[in-house]
């Protein structure tokens, strides 16, 4: 299966005119930029590998993209989470319904912090025959992925673009995002992005575990945002983008992402945005409702 070659189209976004790198038609279980950093373990040529051990939140989109490795390389994903509720696992939905589906087994467990202390504060095969991959693939392992998808970019916008290109993808561990700045930069391509899990603090602290010193452009919002909290104007956000494009995007990372670039843009009309598709979309069967409920009116 190759994932590569992604359709790039064109859009506006309120005023905002922008290519859209369309990693979300990547595969049907495998998108966006979890796909890109998993690919390389897509490749590997382990047979004698039959597990594959992660952690992370239990509607996460790691969650179903690492389900979704396992699957395809005929492992078993062994996938811990602190704690799933009682509503969910009665009425699965989102990630974990879809994770479920794939055959994952999602362990609940008391002892979470151990957990990660044992298998992921410093990844490794704990067995010969386990595959231990970190929440997200905030790994060095993602960089031969994303390097790929830099390449596409690079020769889409010497192709098509006479303008600066700025390229740009919100951040949860950051991985895709540094690793295309690493490649995109000797093009004179600049990268930007946002943290969405934790402050801009946070976000470099996931770089410099990478063991990378050059970091993309952190684009932040005046006020704190926090992680998986619902905002109504990210929800309008959302609406207008998902209207304007006639393309559905995340409603976890893409919302702050296009907040940040409307406070950017006005400064940078000069530069040719191309936005790179999350993915993630089936996270939006357990968000949607949420907004739904809280925000009734809109």
């Amino acid at each position: 299966m190759k994932l590569s070659n992604t359709p790039v189209t064109a859009h506006t976004f309120g005023d905002i005119p922008f290519s859209l790198k369309r990693d979300d038609l990547l595969h049907h279980q495998f998108s966006g930029n979890k796909a890109r950093k998993l690919s390389a373990w897509l490749e590997l040529e382990q047979p004698e590998i039959t597990t594959l051990m992660s952690q992370g939140g239990v509607q996460s989109n790691s969650l179903y993209s690492m389900a979704a490795l396992a699957k395809l390389k005929g492992w078993q994903l062994k996938f811990y989470v602190e704690r799933i509720p009682t509503w969910l696992k009665n009425h699965p939905m989102g990630n974990y319904r879809g994770a479920l589906e794939l055959g994952a087994q999602i362990i609940e467990t008391n002892d979470y912090d151990k957990v990660l202390e044992e298998h992921f504060r410093e990844p490794r095969q704990t067995q010969s025959h386990t595959l231990v991959i970190p929440e997200g693939g905030h790994s060095e392992e993602a960089m031969s992925g994303v390097r790929r998808l830099a390449q596409e970019i690079i020769d889409w916008a010497s192709q098509n673009v006479a303008q600066p290109v700025a390229v740009a993808l919100p951040s949860g561990t950051g991985t895709t995002a540094l690793y295309l700045h690493k490649f995109l930069k000797p093009a004179a391509i600049e990268v930007l992005t946002c943290p969405c899990v934790g402050g801009k603090q946070y976000l470099i602290e996931q770089f410099m575990a990478l063991r990378e010193s050059d970091f993309p452009h952190i684009l932040e919002l005046e006020n704190k945002h926090h992680f998986a909290k619902l905002y109504e104007e990210d929800f309008r956000t959302w609406q207008q983008l998902c209207t304007d494009t006639g393309v559905e995007f995340d409603l976890l990372y893409d919302p702050m992402m296009w907040r940040c670039l409307s406070l950017w843009y006005p400064q940078n009309t000069d530069k040719h945005l191309l936005y790179v598709h999350q993915g993630g979309l089936l996270g939006n069967e357990s968000m949607l409702p949420r907004y739904q409920r809280k925000f009734s009116s809109i």
